[in-house]
């Protein structure tokens, strides 16, 4: 989770690097972020837009990006700790060139609209921590299901959607718990479910999302960053044997040498080599569990 260990985890990475904080703020912004990036060379032409997404709750702003022509499966994406950015909206459109119609939602739309930091900013930085902090623990089990099904419905509705197809859903950090939460609240839709560096996956009590897991009727794929198996090393197995247990096809993978955050590309743990071996898995696991 995005805590004091997220602050290690960081300055660990710069001390590998040798990257400061000025230098990560550059890379993060404009074409630096676009370089990271890569096009596929069998890249549909797709089209985008800001959308609000009506909810029990309120009006979620969001991103809606899909292929130009055609129907095509939904996906759901549910960002990390900083929430519905441009690095969130570039990956969206990464994944519908690959052939998805594809949401990318703000999840604290009831407290604020996105962006909700400036690019660049650090989870090293006091201020950052003031504003994502409270909104982390805004968070209820039941406003995620709530909301994966106001949001699945929305995809549902769109020109763009082959209903006929299953729907995906992705998470990443905080976003890895909504994941387990939409895939239980529409197991009827959601074929494949995929987290990168989820929090939290295997917590204590009664609402750890590892718990959802026969509820669901998803194809999994777990990646973990080598950071958060460290400091929780049974999780894996304990994900696998309730996979196993509900007869769920299932990939959970230790990314060799990544750190809690590794994937988006704004992020300042960010592992381009692990991230785009992630994105693979993710596309392959689409492919077959979506079909």
């Amino acid at each position: 989770m995005c805590d004091q260990d997220t602050l290690q985890d960081i300055e660990e990475f710069q001390r590998r690097a040798k990257l400061t904080r000025r230098g990560f703020g550059a890379l993060s912004m404009g074409a630096g972020l676009a370089m990271l990036l890569p096009r596929a060379a069998d890249a549909m032409e797709v089209t985008g837009s800001d959308v609000n997404v009506k909810t029990p709750d309120g009006t979620a702003d969001s991103y809606f990006v899909h292929p130009a022509t055609g129907k095509h499966p939904a996906v759901l994406i549910w960002p990390d700790v900083f929430g519905l950015r441009p690095a969130f909206k570039q990956m969206a459109s990464r994944l519908a060139e690959s052939g998805y119609s594809v949401l990318v939602v703000n999840p604290y739309y009831r407290k604020a609209k996105a962006p909700i930091l400036p690019e660049g900013a650090s989870f090293q930085d006091p201020k950052t921590r003031e504003v994502v902090m409270p909104l982390m623990q805004s968070f209820s089990p039941e406003g995620e299901m709530s909301d994966a099904k106001a949001f699945g419905a929305w995809l549902d509705g769109q020109p763009s959607v082959d209903t006929s197809k299953k729907m995906g859903t992705t998470g990443y950090c905080m976003g890895g718990p909504f994941v387990f939460r939409t895939a239980a609240a529409l197991p009827d839709r959601v074929g494949g479910a995929a987290t990168f560096h989820g929090a939290g996956l295997v917590a204590m009590g009664p609402d750890s999302p590892h718990l959802l897991i026969p509820k669901t009727k998803a194809q999994f794929l777990i990646a973990i960053a080598e950071s958060d198996d460290m400091r929780q090393p049974e999780a894996k197995t304990v994900l696998n044997d309730a996979f196993a247990k509900a007869g769920l096809k299932h990939e959970v993978e230790v990314y060799k040498g990544t750190m809690h955050g590794w994937c988006p590309p704004d992020s300042q743990v960010y592992d381009k080599d692990q991230a785009e071996k992630a994105w693979s898995r993710l596309l392959a696991t689409f492919k077959e569990a979506l079909a």
